[in-house]
């Protein structure tokens, strides 16, 4: 799978998901790929759908109260403060949205392309050692 391509496995676990988790998550889906057209969509983990190019950018899991969305990058800016969890965290933060809430899908976007950034400079370890 090549870019831009809708990956079976990820409509599977999108479809478990309840409603309004179903339309998070096709947003975040949505948004990632426009992020970048040459994301790719894998499982790991044996049903979880993960996001990337030249390394993770983002996950989703479904829980009870909300959708998670890992962001597998700690330093890449955050200045619309979409990230709720895990900012201290040494690998990822995550934004859980719950229903009813609402993405702001530009800071979204403008945040998968800082990952996808410090992926393509190597990865954020080596962005944040400088190099």
């Amino acid at each position: 799978m090549t870019g831009d391509e809708r990956n079976p496995q990820v409509d599977a676990y999108i479809a478990t998901l309840p409603p309004w988790q179903q339309q998070v998550a096709e947003t975040v889906r949505r948004v990632v790929h426009e992020a970048d057209p040459e994301v790719e969509e894998v499982i790991k983990r044996r049903v979880q759908p993960y996001f990337v190019l030249e390394g993770n950018i983002c996950a989703l899991l479904g829980a009870k109260q909300h959708l998670n969305v890992f962001v597998y990058d700690p330093i890449a800016p955050d200045p619309h403060g979409l990230v709720n969890q895990g900012q201290g965290n040494a690998t990822a933060r995550g934004i859980q949205v719950r229903e009813g809430g609402v993405l702001d899908e530009d800071a979204l976007r403008d945040l998968f392309r800082a990952v996808i950034a410090n992926n393509r400079a190597g990865g954020w370890r080596k962005v944040r050692d400088g190099g």
